[in-house]
């Protein structure tokens, strides 16, 4: 099956994903003016894709590292499956503050919701995934909608959200948990933990919360939260979001990856014998149902 085909039923597409396709890379495309270096985000698009829907894409690594190229296997195997796949960069702590952060990867999800037709996607057919600190920025995008309406976008562009393995939807909770782990074995505290990136406020704590903005009737997307069956703490954090969500009637499914780990689960995600994989494009077939 070419990529080219993509009048065809998405349910076929996604059982072709075994053989690489042509494909259109752009990268280092700037979603700001003027534009930081780190203010770019790449492109992957099967050859003579149109009307695609669009994975958006936001790396891991502590809010102080990562890069939008550090994919794996995912842009090849999110094209082979009909979608345009886009990776976005962003400022980093501690040059910037959280708050920028999230305006930066706001600011780039505007830009594809502006942009992506032009490169074969559908503009209201969005899914936003990220792993680990990406996993805490999109869930905050999809829930506390100031910063995607600042951009432009809608929720009901947004059709889907899936967070990978992230510990920190509920901030407050999370720095409970691991100050508290510290004192029990009388550790030190932590010089630049979540207490101190996310603002050493309270309020901030709050605020950066996916699970504070959860409420009924905002448009709020459906979620598959997938984490690391093993990790206490992303596990604790993934079924305090999904309870969240589901006390809103927001629809939330919890995927817990069995004999992995934080790295591998984001590694793995796009191989065919994958179970999260398996999991992943089980919830977008349906989240893409005509």
């Amino acid at each position: 099956m070419s990529a080219i085909q993509v009048t065809l039923p998405f349910a076929l597409l996604l059982v072709a994903a075994s053989v690489a396709h042509p494909q259109e890379v752009k990268k280092d495309i700037p979603y700001a003016s003027p534009a930081n270096a780190r203010q770019v985000l790449d492109v992957y698009a099967p050859s003579g894709a149109k009307n695609l829907p669009v994975v958006f894409w936001i790396h891991g690594g502590g809010w102080q590292a990562g890069d939008k190229s550090e994919v794996q296997v995912k842009p090849q195997a999110f094209m082979d499956h009909g979608f345009v796949f886009v990776s976005t960069s962003y400022r980093l702590l501690p040059s910037v503050d959280m708050g920028t952060i999230v305006r930066d990867v706001a600011k780039s999800l505007g830009w594809v919701h502006s942009h992506i037709r032009e490169h074969g996607g559908d503009p209201d057919r969005i899914l936003v995934m990220g792993h680990s600190a990406g996993a805490q920025l999109a869930a905050l995008l999809c829930t506390d909608d100031r910063y995607l309406k600042a951009e432009g976008v809608p929720f009901q562009a947004i059709k889907g959200c899936v967070p990978v393995d992230g510990d920190t939807y509920d901030l407050p909770a999370i720095i409970t948990t691991a100050e508290i782990r510290r004192t029990a074995h009388h550790l030190p505290q932590a010089k630049f933990g979540h207490r101190e990136k996310f603002g050493n406020d309270p309020e901030k704590h709050l605020d950066f919360s996916a699970v504070t903005h959860v409420a009924r009737d905002k448009g709020i997307p459906p979620f598959l939260i997938l984490h690391v069956a093993d990790h206490p703490d992303t596990s604790a954090q993934a079924q305090r979001l999904a309870s969240v969500l589901k006390v809103a009637e927001i629809p939330a499914t919890i995927f817990s990856a069995q004999e992995t780990t934080h790295t591998r689960i984001n590694d793995n995600l796009g191989k065919s014998d994958d179970p999260a994989t398996k999991a992943l494009f089980g919830f977008l077939t349906e989240r893409l149902k005509p």
